[in-house]
């Protein structure tokens, strides 16, 4: 639709209302309904949004670390554009018209859609198109925010028993479900290339169609809320933890990428004359992650949960490896041909935020481009074993301590980005660090 059809979609929708959405440091996305004419008035200028929603964490409590905004600043309105090209219309809301904004100005350095598209920008420069998707997996209950906080988070009921993957038998099940999320998403604007059971209780796998970067984080973020709410509508809870159970595999949200010519024509990862068909720009885009990932990780990984999926054997990558289609390595190449040789991050979980966690992958590829980066030789066998180059960070800490001491994370993003989203990781460690947990009881309560 052209902007002046957008417009007047939203005139003429019955509802009277837009729902706009910003994205936080996290990947929550914030937002609220506006009536159809204060949008209007604001989509050639711009709205506020009040910066609260950068200066708190996933659970609301404000942050006491950072400088971007507190007690110290008011938490004032911070002024944010609407992205036109981002409608869509809710299919599980009447259709209502919905957009995601950004924040502009100076305090734009903490907005993850903003930093995506300096990314973005310096790849144009180059000549290059990245083409990016992402694919997830998550777990699904059939439960309620209710029974989920009744049960204390604790004996919950899975949407199918066993391990169970590629069953064509489990989508049967509940067909209904899986049937809206793919039907409803496609109405979404999100089209979904693959559905289906991974091994694990209730767990599903979807692959987003691949498309230009900017669009296939966009997409990745409203999946992640509309598999949500379309789960809400039958009564399931949607869970993108990293790691749900110690007992069960994690979530992934690989990254598939690639990068063409200007004109989108020429994939610039492929070379019929290689004898694995990969370009030098492909071996130096892939050198180039291999060489930032220890100081990029907290963007890949960003949460105590993330590193408990990172672990030995767990369908999860572990050291500073990479080859070619192999599941055990942190990047899988896959230099299948001309129109579809690409790169798989293995490293990034479902708890990512798409924007971050993209704008790591192109920029860190970028990095090994620009200064002409040698690669490795490709890891034989079991990529946990292959620790010749190195292991990830343990932890969400150390991978934050040495992406806060890393000059090329600075390099990369920005030092005002870094300082500021080292900081909202080290609040989270803080958090964590005082809660006495179930393991702990357990383990010393009688015995110590």
């Amino acid at each position: 639709m052209s902007e002046k059809e957008i417009i007047e979609y939203v005139k003429n929708h019955p509802s009277g209302k837009v729902k706009l959405a910003i994205t936080d440091i996290d990947g929550v996305l914030r937002g609220k309904y506006v009536s159809a004419e204060k949008f209007l008035s604001v989509i050639n200028s711009n709205i506020g949004f009040c910066d609260v929603v950068f200066g708190w964490d996933s659970n609301d409590v404000a942050y006491d670390n950072v400088g971007f905004t507190g007690w110290h600043t008011g938490y004032p309105d911070t002024p944010a554009r609407v992205d036109i090209k981002t409608f869509r219309k809710i299919p599980w809301e009447n259709d209502v018209p919905f957009f995601l904004c950004e924040l502009i100005g100076k305090p734009a350095y903490v907005c993850p859609r903003n930093l995506l598209q300096q990314v973005i920008g310096k790849a144009e420069k180059l000549g290059y198109t990245p083409y990016f998707s992402q694919e997830f997996e998550w777990f699904n209950f059939e439960e309620t925010p209710q029974t989920l906080h009744e049960k204390k988070f604790s004996g919950l009921n899975h949407l199918s028993p066993g391990m169970f993957g590629y069953s064509i038998l489990r989508t049967t099940l509940r067909n209904d479900f899986f049937t809206a999320l793919f039907d409803q998403l496609k109405k979404f604007d999100i089209p979904i290339e693959g559905l289906h059971t991974e091994t694990g209780p209730g767990v599903y796998e979807a692959a987003i169609t691949y498309s230009g970067i900017l669009e296939a984080a966009d997409r990745a973020v409203l999946f992640k809320t509309g598999v949500k709410e379309i789960s809400y509508k039958h009564g399931i809870m949607a869970t993108f933890m990293a790691k749900w159970s110690e007992n069960l595999p994690g979530c992934s949200g690989h990254v598939h990428q690639s990068l063409w010519d200007k004109k989108s024509k020429t994939n610039l990862f492929y070379s019929e004359k290689d004898k694995e068909n990969m370009s030098d720009m492909f071996k130096s885009y892939i050198a180039g992650q291999l060489h930032c990932l220890p100081f990029i990780l907290p963007m890949l990984a960003p949460t105590i949960n993330s590193y408990k999926r990172l672990v030995e054997g767990a369908w999860a990558p572990t050291t500073l490896t990479w080859a070619i289609d192999n599941r055990t390595v942190a990047l899988r190449s896959l230099p299948l041909g001309p129109k579809s040789a690409r790169v798989e991050t293995r490293v990034v979980g479902s708890d990512s935020n798409p924007y971050l966690a993209m704008a790591a992958c192109l920029a860190s590829g970028l990095y090994g481009i620009k200064n002409k980066l040698k690669l490795q030789a490709p890891t034989t066998g079991s990529g946990y074993k292959d620790k010749s180059h190195g292991v990830l960070p343990a932890n969400l800490w150390e991978a934050t301590q040495a992406m806060k001491n890393s000059e090329v994370a600075k390099e990369l993003f920005g030092g005002k980005f870094v300082e500021h989203f080292t900081q909202t990781r080290e609040w989270e460690w803080r958090q964590f660090s005082k809660v006495v947990t179930d393991w702990e009881m357990k383990r010393y309560f009688e015995i110590i």
